[in-house]
């Protein structure tokens, strides 16, 4: 896998999910992603990637044979638009609700939608309210 840029500067690295059925697994991804305007960035034998989100198949030589389990994963979203886009993709395509858009407690703005993956694990849009951000990310090229 050729990597020529990358985008840095947020809390996460990378996360790594490994799956039972990676072309179902791939199909959500896809979807929800595209709602989100994230692009996959690249796709193997036995993987795909987008941004800092590394999805394989258990048989992989990054699996060692094991899936990982259930995992809680949110993504950024623009606007409160973006997250309910993302929640209907997600149902459209094989993900299951495990919390309709709306606000949440957490702190005033936060509106976000939960959805489980093919693998059960939880996946979630947020959109923090508005806030000025210094730069969208960090952006490397290689």
């Amino acid at each position: 896998m050729q990597i020529n840029e990358i985008h840095r500067g947020r809390l996460i690295d990378h996360v790594q999910l490994v799956v039972r059925d990676l072309p179902r697994t791939q199909a959500f991804y896809t979807a929800v992603l595209a709602a989100l305007e994230v692009p996959l960035g690249g796709t193997g034998e036995g993987y795909f990637w987008a941004d800092e989100l590394f999805v394989t198949s258990a048989d992989s030589e990054a699996a060692l044979g094991q899936l990982t389990g259930r995992h809680h994963l949110a993504f950024q979203a623009r606007d409160r638009a973006m997250v309910d886009a993302f929640y209907q993709a997600a149902l459209a395509h094989g993900g299951r609700d495990h919390g309709a858009p709306g606000e949440r407690v957490y702190h005033p703005g936060y509106y976000a939608a939960f959805v489980l993956d093919p693998d059960g694990n939880n996946i979630e849009a947020v959109f923090h309210g508005e806030a000025q951000r210094s730069a969208p990310s960090v952006h490397i090229r290689f």
